[in-house]
């Protein structure tokens, strides 16, 4: 992750342990940096569950919603900034990686209907006739308040790709003894065909993701052999993924009815509160196969024809019974709900009365994925399974990213993407 300089008015929320503790800073990954930003999806158009992905010179389209609870109207504009692999603002200037305009305003946006708690829908396709990506590689979307690129509002990774090589692989659990109960491996290989690279241990960059998680992202992956035109990554060690669990999950489409879940509703003139079912620490407990939507969530109602426009908000208070608090680190609600984060909005406070971690958070009606996630002090990377348990048969979407940089280039071309799954190899 890359932090660079950038006056800005209001700090987002922080993820914890990036040793940022001003508002002196722009953040390069997925972040909302305004308090009334609400329920920011950013997909392949018609595909609500799918990464931000674009294949270089097609149809591709991405779709950004998002909601301003302010309720009222702004202008709210948007730009996008290249990166090389690491996520890190590549060399390349606007006007090379940029085609049209460098930036462009948001005009799309309706007010919500019916819904106790107001707030403007906006949303945009992209790329478009006014502002498209003229590279291959990573990038991030920035949006930003009154034409003022310092007022950022919220950032979100996407990537572009043209797809040179092919990948092939699976996903298995650990060769090795001690690792075969709660790991996954990768194994692959990159066949490069015609597309000529001259040192792949110094030229190529591997990249793979879990989930669409990047906190726990596996980089600089080298090729363990090469024969001929394929590069072989058969690692034991460094293509280990914890399998985790099966994700958590809860429905509130209804607001009128407790569904999957949900223990009670209430209301007032103003607000919802969904109170959900008590968890239970699952750290031992034997493997059960669920479907789920590895940590994603979909915002759907029951209650009125428009999922847009007439869902609802209503803060959902999580419940994890524990008999004391934990030393030397903090639980959080961890999914794309919390954007993957580590943040003072979705850590959790111990009720000492209760006995139990607690947490409410403000969210848009829908069907949502969840785990619980214990992070220690001075630490970046959270530990799953100390609460969730960590099966290798567990089922996970991966994605495996790959970068060229030519002698002499200036960026990181992403020259494939593969995608592997347990239970669909492929």
């Amino acid at each position: 992750m890359c932090l660079v300089v950038a006056l800005m008015t209001t700090s987002p929320v922080w993820p914890a342990n990036t040793g940022v503790s001003n508002n002196d800073f722009f953040l390069y990954g997925d972040f909302v940096y305004k308090n009334n930003i609400k329920t920011v999806l950013f997909n392949q158009q018609g595909f609500e569950l799918s990464d931000p992905l674009i294949r270089m010179n097609s149809g591709d389209r991405l779709i950004l919603r998002f909601d301003d609870l302010d309720a009222g109207f702004k202008q709210y504009y948007y730009t996008i900034i290249h990166c090389d692999a690491n996520w890190q603002v590549s060399e390349l200037r606007p006007f090379e990686y940029i085609e049209g305009f460098y930036e462009d305003l948001i005009r799309d946006y309706r007010h919500s209907v019916n819904t106790r708690t107001p707030y403007t829908h906006y949303w945009m396709e992209f790329p478009n006739q006014n502002l498209r990506p003229a590279k291959s590689g990573n990038y991030i979307l920035k949006v930003y308040l009154d034409g003022n690129p310092d007022n950022i509002v919220l950032t979100r990774r996407f990537s572009v790709f043209r797809q040179q090589v092919t990948i092939e692989g699976h996903v298995q659990q650990a060769n090795l003894v001690r690792y075969r109960d709660r790991k996954q491996q990768l194994t692959f290989n990159i066949n490069t065909g015609h597309y000529h690279i001259s040192n792949p241990y110094r030229d190529l960059k591997v990249v793979i993701t879990q989930n669409g998680r990047w906190d726990n992202a596996i980089t600089d992956l080298p090729p363990r052999t090469i024969r001929g035109n394929t590069l072989v990554y058969d690692h034991e060690e460094l293509t280990l993924f914890e399998g985790n669990n099966e994700f958590r999950r809860f429905d509130i489409r209804s607001l009128r009815y407790l569904s999957e879940r949900v223990q009670d509703i209430q209301s007032s003139r103003r607000h919802w509160d969904v109170f959900l079912l008590s968890d239970k620490r699952r750290t031992y407990d034997r493997y059960v196969t669920d479907d789920d939507l590895n940590g994603r969530f979909q915002v759907m109602t029951s209650d009125a024809p428009n999922d847009m426009l007439e869902s609802d908000y209503a803060w959902v208070h999580f419940h994890l019974p524990m008999p004391e608090p934990l030393e030397h680190g903090h639980l959080f609600v961890m999914g794309a709900l919390t954007d993957w984060h580590f943040s003072e909005e979705n850590k959790m406070n111990y009720n000492y009365g209760e006995n139990a971690y607690e947490l409410s958070l403000l969210l848009k009606q829908g069907y949502y994925n969840y785990l619980y996630a214990y992070l220690p002090d001075e630490d970046a990377v959270a530990d799953i399974g100390f609460i969730e348990g960590s099966h290798s048969v567990t089922e996970n979407d991966y994605t495996i990213y790959v970068y060229h940089r030519q002698p002499g280039d200036l960026y990181d071309r992403l020259i494939g993407i593969g995608h592997m799954n347990p239970s669909v190899p492929r």
